[in-house]
């Protein structure tokens, strides 16, 4: 990288870590609303009421130790919050620094939800109180980043809802398959006066092109699995059936191939297709401005006095409870 490319890029970084912790500040509304896991630790608090530990969210079963699989298993509907950060981060460290690791899937234990949004519960200062990750980005986005841009092929293995940070997962790896009957995928924030913060209208242009882009974002509905492969969303819908040993073959065959080789493949493909950081910090600065605004703190309470974190319903139709704050 050269000097002026190195200097933009930490002007980026510094104008995101600012922008995050005076605009979440600025928000009280959203503080109304073999097999190895991650230790499990009790919750606790500290003076300032920062979540500094919960419990394990997140499972690596090591298939063999070329193969990891990366399992979500926070019931009931598999949200991500400021506690599940930290975990996250010892997954995409062990990702990153592993010798041996060729291929990673992301799935999902609990039934009808891959991975799905922000928690909108936890105090503001357990979201203002985190450092920047190692991009200098906000540790959400740093981590999509890192595991976009890892030696290490990693691929989404979609059943059940990928909504707001769930999608932006699956849009950072680098191979996405999804249950042809029951995945759902979306990006439902502008429904709520959100802009998505993860990086989605840096790559869904990529993956789909302009106009499908668009109509996936500013649609915010849901997205199911057929037309996710149809837009490019995903690479391939499969019956559900299928889905698994589809995934764990394509895995298992890449994970006995070279090392070095499926890293300097990577690594030629990312540089034709990735964003830049710089583009995935501005929509995470988007995102943090959209927050502050009175529509969108109006608009995650109402979709909280609905039921959002909290009823079934809610939760797997959110494109269908969304469409309701529109003004008509």
């Amino acid at each position: 990288m050269n000097k002026r490319s190195a200097n933009s890029t930490n002007l980026v970084a510094v104008s995101s870590r600012l922008v995050t912790a005076a605009a979440l500040l600025m928000l009280p509304a959203l503080a109304l609303s073999g097999q190895r896991a991650i230790p499990e630790k009790t919750t606790a608090t500290n003076g300032n009421g920062i979540l500094r530990s919960e419990k394990a969210e997140i499972r690596i079963e090591k298939r063999s130790p070329a193969y990891w699989r990366v399992t979500f298993d926070n019931p009931p509907f598999n949200i991500f919050g400021p506690e599940t950060i930290p975990q996250m981060e010892k997954v995409v460290a062990a990702i990153e620094n592993d010798p041996d690791l060729r291929v990673v899937v992301f799935d999902s234990s609990v039934p009808g939800f891959f991975l799905t949004h922000y928690d909108f519960v936890p105090p503001l200062s357990a979201s203002t109180e985190l450092p920047s990750g190692k991009t200098g980005l906000h540790p959400l986005p740093d981590m999509l980043v890192r595991i976009s841009k890892a030696p290490v092929v990693s691929i989404a293995l979609i059943r059940g809802r990928a909504t707001g940070v769930g999608s932006e997962l699956a849009l950072a790896s680098d191979m996405r398959f999804a249950s042809r009957e029951k995945a759902i995928l979306s990006q439902w924030e502008v429904g709520a006066a959100l802009v998505p913060g993860g990086g989605p209208m840096a790559r869904l242009p990529r993956l789909m092109g302009r106009g499908r882009a668009l109509e996936v974002l500013l649609g915010s509905d849901d997205i199911d699995g057929e037309l996710a492969e149809k837009y490019g969303y995903v690479n391939r819908s499969l019956p559900d059936s299928q889905l698994d040993a589809f995934v764990d073959g394509l895995a298992g065959r890449i994970s006995g191939f070279d090392r070095d080789a499926i890293a300097d493949t990577k690594r030629l493909v990312d540089y034709a297709s990735l964003p830049t950081d710089p583009e995935i910090g501005a929509g995470w600065d988007a995102f943090i401005s959209s927050v502050r605004r009175p529509a969108a703190q109006a608009n995650i309470e109402r979709l909280m006095n609905m039921g959002l974190q909290s009823k079934a319903d809610v939760e797997a139709k959110l494109g269908q409870y969304t469409g309701t704050l529109a003004n008509r």
